[in-house]
């Protein structure tokens, strides 16, 4: 967790931990750590991995993004364009690579559509991130919606989700500004590319 501040992490432990009226030693002894290695998390020592965040969050009754310090709220979603310019921002992702599938009457008997990315795209590292992310929210969705988890197991799982990916930095790609004539070579280097043999 290279980019987090390990100094405000050991200050929030300790914080919430004297909000909870633990001693050092009690909470070193709840979580399975020795003493030394609590007052190394809260002096901000040595890194805290993200299982042991999950579990301090569990005991200090917080989530672990706030013991991590990573801010989960986002601009207010008012609208529509709102949702659109999120998946703008998510096509501008270096290292996210995804296709957009439409399927519609009269040639299919449902209108569906859908973004896709190919985990196994080795042109895409963050791909295979995304589809494991995936595959795992539709199965907490699926199992919310059919009533075999909780409100709050779901909101815990968002919660431990998004403290594991958030040391995951992403850059911006650089926009090709291209001219005419560069942009319909590389129209023709594209349609050469795709031409069966």
């Amino acid at each position: 967790m290279d980019k987090w501040d390990n100094t405000a992490i050991g200050t929030r432990i300790k914080n919430l931990r004297k909000n909870k009226g633990y001693t050092q030693q009690e909470l070193a002894d709840i979580i399975g750590k020795s003493l030394r290695t609590l007052q190394k998390y809260e002096t901000g020592e040595i890194e805290v991995s993200i299982a042991v965040v999950n579990q301090l969050a569990k005991e200090l009754d917080t989530t672990p993004t706030f013991i991590l310090g990573y801010d989960t709220e986002i601009e207010p979603i008012r609208t529509l364009a709102d949702v659109m310019n999120y998946l703008f921002h998510i096509e501008q992702v270096e290292g996210l690579e995804f296709s957009i599938d439409v399927k519609r009457p009269p040639r299919n008997s449902e209108w569906t559509c859908a973004l896709t990315f190919k985990g196994k795209n080795v042109n895409a590292e963050l791909n295979q991130d995304m589809c494991l992310f995936l595959e795992d929210w539709g199965s907490q969705r699926d199992s919310l919606r059919t009533y075999d988890s909780t409100q709050s197991d779901y909101r815990e799982w968002k919660e431990r989700t998004l403290a594991y990916y958030s040391p995951t930095e992403v850059k911006q790609k650089e926009t090709e500004d291209l001219s005419e004539e560069e942009r319909r070579q590389k129209r023709i280097e594209y349609l050469n590319s795709i031409k069966p043999e």
